[in-house]
């Protein structure tokens, strides 16, 4: 029987901020194959991606808030074992997809091993982190999902796409760091955020989302979805708001940077962007 501390450090509520890389690459296929769509939905949203939540638990025993979760309880050794079984079950399951799948949730594994792991820790290192991070899963998972869900398996992944997909991930991947400055220090991590300070993150943030975004429009316009690319700024205009009005109350003053307000920032954020390329997905599906 699972132990409620288990359920919760698996954080499945967490693979919500990470899906709009999954909608946004299937928006990109041209011919979809639906059961293979759905089996990776499985396996990433299901499986790796909790189980990596997992084991970052596993080794941080963190005792103040985390992302999704204000109080977290303390891992058991049965965390550890949830977490490779998840593992070993995406990988089966990815055996139904292709070789290229295989490897690649192999390395975002291994990626996201490395990053934790006490003995390498990239976690620990803040560009180095950071760039693992976004690579991970952004540019990969967005090859992953548009190869996998594709009906000919395409090796054809636009560039602009993988790096619209990192840069989207990057822009607001310190934001969730913000408040776990204190925590992170007295763990010896250094993160992004912490090296950038308090409004530099949001400063970093606002360049890294400009440049995402003029990614996105590189991919959609001269892939001819220009009326695509404006209909889905609309999304976005919410999370633009609170993002300014966050940053003026930050500015104002650093007790402003939250967990409280970091989450909403999240559940805006995902909830927008998984909103905008769903509507991606049925305009240029429909």
């Amino acid at each position: 029987m699972l132990l409620r501390s288990t359920i919760q450090l698996l954080r499945f509520h967490f693979s919500f901020f990470l899906m709009p890389v999954y909608w946004f690459a299937l928006s990109q296929v041209v011919t979809i194959n639906k059961t293979h769509a759905i089996l990776v939905f499985i396996i990433l949203h299901l499986l790796v991606y909790p189980a990596s939540n997992g084991y970052n638990s596993y080794m941080d025993r963190d005792t103040e808030s985390i992302g999704g979760i204000k109080h977290p309880m303390q891992p058991t050794k049965q965390l550890f074992y949830a977490g490779i079984l998840l593992d070993l079950t995406g990988i089966l399951l990815s055996c139904f997809i292709s070789k290229w799948f295989v490897l690649g949730i192999l390395l975002y594994i291994l990626a996201s091993r490395a990053y934790s792991y006490r003995g390498i820790r990239l976690k620990k290192y803040p560009v180095t982190g950071y760039l693992t991070v976004i690579f991970f899963q952004g540019a990969v998972t967005f090859f992953l999902v548009m190869h996998g869900c594709s009906e000919d398996k395409t090796m054809q992944v636009p560039a602009a796409g993988m790096i619209a997909a990192s840069l989207l991930i990057g822009g607001f991947y310190p934001l969730t760091q913000i408040y776990q400055h204190r925590q992170d220090k007295e763990d010896g991590v250094t993160t992004l955020s912490m090296l950038l300070g308090y409004k530099g993150t949001f400063i970093f943030t606002a360049v890294v989302y400009f440049f995402a975004v003029g990614a996105l429009a590189f991919l959609l316009i001269a892939g001819g979805q220009a009326d695509s690319f404006f209909i889905i700024q609309i999304f976005f205009i919410p999370v633009l708001v609170y993002f300014v009005w966050w940053f003026k109350k930050v500015a104002a003053n650093n007790s402003g940077a939250n967990f409280v307000y970091t989450m909403r920032m999240n559940i805006l954020a995902s909830t927008c962007t998984n909103a905008a390329f769903i509507a991606l997905f049925l305009i240029e599906k429909s």
